[in-house]
């Protein structure tokens, strides 16, 4: 067990302080969401700066939580929070904007547009997995939305939750943004409470929990889940690349990443290339005893080492074969990258998400029979192609349906502010990054102003013959 998390109680916030904090937030909506462009870049001036100044403290919490190598905190934590500070402060004029849009000619003499203004009092609730990257990032979209902000954090990287209330703490003022401490309770009495918008990411299982106390009040939510997320390597590609790029996009973060590769198939004439590439990239990222690796991460705990495990554990029983890996230490929460074969398609490593260092390899012969698989399931928050045949790749895109997508590589997609990230049905709901978490985190209203009598003026109550020609000329030719 990791002791440094241990050694940390578990915190809960009170009720009492929860709707504190809410009711000043409430009371000063409107003056944060009243904020021009200027002023909201400057705060994410001082979210950008501050990242900065604490970034050998973000990374030393990291390593606290699950051993997590600087340099990854570098790439997966603190790189895509800076590149999505920049983008908005870059954009954020424009999308404020809003601007004009067309008015149907029978309704001339006005004019009509639209007009972003922010959602109000937000909620964010943020996952272990990339406690930073995944609570700075919504954030960065809801204060250039003009909202007010509470974030709760998960309890099971505590060093960067604590970290992260210290930073937020130094530079907003909690009736603008607040960071809050706690697990489930806090949790389930945040959910309680008039949020005008709610930004989740987790499990789905937590997400409809998240939506259905959303209901309660209307609230409308952002849900960036999870899934099974397939990979697929046809007879065209470079599977070498194709190896290093998966082995990467598996093993980053001890495999605890929501858009990780979870299951893959790979055309039976490059199965065993692709198997012996693999294991070729597993030594050479992590050497032969990956246990003494410092660039590899560890579990979070050991409920989900033990759940991990336990998904290995079954598959073996049902006749699973591992290919490379499968070592444990329970003492130290680590289980090495692993690659299995011949997994059965009903044991918990096909039917629950993985989140873990774990990928079960499958060959093939014809595509439709791997896309009628993926069909079958849930929609994913990803999917991967590798392929150099375009005519193979529209095939597979335009005959499965997924929250997103790379061709030639994993994960990368994430990293594009100007992409939309997020799921569809079981894998989230609604979009974050760039623009598009700007727009999740704001309302667009429509603004119609008239200037001049209109037609409209002469087809008031009561009807007659003469206004009832004016309404059949209006329906035929406007």
């Amino acid at each position: 067990m990791n002791t440094a998390v241990a050694a940390l109680p578990q915190i809960e916030t009170k009720v009492n302080d929860l709707e504190r904090i809410f009711n000043l937030q409430k009371e000063n909506q409107f003056n944060v969401g009243n904020t021009n462009a200027k002023e909201r870049i400057a705060k994410l001036k001082k979210l950008h700066e501050a990242v900065l100044k604490y970034r050998p403290q973000i990374k030393e919490a990291l390593y606290k939580d699950y051993r997590k190598h600087p340099s990854e905190v570098d790439l997966t934590e603190i790189y895509p929070v800076t590149s999505e500070i920049k983008d908005a402060k870059k954009n954020i004029r424009r999308w404020m904007y809003g601007g004009r849009v067309k008015t149907p000619l029978a309704m001339m003499g006005s004019s009509s547009r639209v007009k972003h203004e922010p959602k109000g009092v937000v909620l964010i609730i943020s996952p272990w997995n990339f406690p930073v990257n995944l609570t700075f990032g919504p954030l960065v979209s809801a204060i250039a939305a003009g909202n007010t902000v509470m974030i709760k954090p998960s309890e099971m990287t505590p060093h960067a939750s604590a970290l992260m209330k210290k930073i937020i703490g130094e530079i907003f003022n909690e009736n603008e943004i607040a960071v809050v401490e706690g697990g489930v309770s806090t949790s389930t009495d945040l959910l309680k409470l008039p949020f005008n918008h709610i930004f989740f990411t987790g499990a789905p299982s937590i997400g409809k929990i998240v939506m259905k106390a959303a209901a309660e009040n209307l609230t409308s939510v952002t849900l960036e889940l999870g899934g099974k997320s397939p990979t697929i390597v046809d007879e065209t590609a470079n599977v070498d690349l194709a190896a290093k790029r998966i082995a990467w996009g598996k093993y980053v973060n001890n495999g605890q990443v929501c858009i990780a590769p979870d299951y893959l198939f790979v055309h039976e004439s490059k199965k065993e290339a692709f198997v012996s590439a693999f294991k070729k990239y597993m030594k050479e990222f992590y050497t032969e005893d990956s246990s003494q690796e410092s660039s590899y991460a560890r579990i979070v705990n050991t409920r989900h080492f033990n759940r991990v495990k336990g998904y290995i554990d079954d598959a073996m029983d049902k006749g699973a074969k591992i290919e490379a890996g499968g070592k444990f230490d329970e003492s130290q929460d680590f289980i090495a990258p692993t690659l299995m074969t011949n997994v059965s398609l009903d044991s918990k490593l096909m039917t629950e998400e993985i989140f873990g260092p774990v990928l079960p390899v499958y060959s093939y012969t014809n595509i439709d029979d791997v896309l009628q698989k993926i069909n079958a399931r849930e929609k994913p928050l990803a999917l991967y192609i590798y392929s150099k045949n375009k005519k193979n790749t529209n095939h597979i895109l335009n005959n499965t349906r997924a929250g997103g997508t790379c061709v030639n590589h994993n994960a990368a997609h994430f990293f594009n502010p100007n992409l939309p990230f997020g799921g569809s049905n079981n894998s989230g709901i609604g979009k974050a990054h760039g623009k598009d978490g700007f727009e999740s985190f704001s309302n667009a209203r429509g603004v119609f102003t008239q200037h001049v009598p209109n037609a409209l003026d002469l087809l008031t109550p009561p009807y007659n013959d003469f206004k009832q020609k004016l309404i059949d000329l209006t329906i035929k030719w406007f």
